[in-house]
């Protein structure tokens, strides 16, 4: 069998069997073995990337490529609960953009339509990353607070105040519940929260005062309406310096 008789078979293959999807790069002329639930794509229909089925919750933390603008969103990290972080391409999605959702271009559009094609779309989820171009990595690096800074955050929780240290770039909704923090309270937002995927609102932390943090999302605006100065823990990454307080 010829090499382009192959790339067309394996093709055919995934447009017969759409649960099939999986890791897909520019790579040499060499035996590759086929995994459970993961062919290699034809290299001419993305030049890079990586194309992945993933069940709700998937415990992506999402952030804009460039803050207001509809230039698409990027991984900046994933929650430990989440089934993104226990596949086996945890180690690769940090940094990626989301190029689509269930074959869907998500690559030119804001955070909020983002959110709503993810929200709305079947279990599992189809995705597709790619790496950012230079353009795009520039516009995610301009920030007041560089990713990996370590910044106080002074949590207050009932009459308690306590600061901790959390670097830019790391989960809030991670952070509190590694530094012991009782980000769920009540057996119904202990059983009933959503694992880290932006729809149950029950992490919402009131922000106090912060420092280098963009505006909060439209998304959170909607989900949030009664809370004006609250933030969803689990879809906010640390950009600075804050002071929070747990509902």
């Amino acid at each position: 069998m010829t090499m382009n008789s192959l790339l067309s078979a394996l093709v055919a293959a995934a447009l017969a069997f759409p649960h099939i999807v999986g890791a897909f790069q520019v790579q040499p002329r060499t035996s590759v073995p086929l995994r459970e639930k993961c062919i290699l794509f034809a290299s001419d229909m993305v030049e890079t990337g990586l194309a992945i089925s993933l069940e709700k919750p998937m415990g992506i933390v999402l952030e804009e490529v460039e803050e207001g603008q509809a230039m698409g969103v990027y991984v900046a990290s994933l929650n430990e609960d989440g089934s993104a972080f226990n596949s086996e391409y945890k180690d690769q999605l940090v940094g990626l953009k989301l190029v689509s959702v269930m074959g869907t271009a998500v690559d030119q559009l804001n955070f909020d339509s983002v959110m709503d094609t993810i929200i709305e779309a079947p279990n599992p989820v189809n995705l597709e990353f790619k790496a950012m171009n230079e353009e795009e990595a520039e516009s995610e690096a301009e920030d007041m607070y560089p990713v990996g800074t370590v910044v106080p955050i002074t949590v207050l929780d009932g009459d308690s105040e306590r600061v901790i240290e959390v670097k830019v770039g790391d989960n809030l909704r991670k952070s509190l519940l590694e530094n012991n923090f009782e980000v769920y309270k009540g057996l119904k937002q202990k059983l009933g929260n959503c694992g880290g995927g932006g729809q149950c609102t029950f992490c919402a932390t009131d922000f106090v005062s912060s420092e280098g943090w963009a505006e909060r999302s439209d998304y959170e605006d909607s989900k949030l309406k009664k809370a004006p100065n609250a933030r969803l823990a689990c879809l906010n990454n640390v950009q600075g310096p804050a002071t929070i307080r747990l509902s």
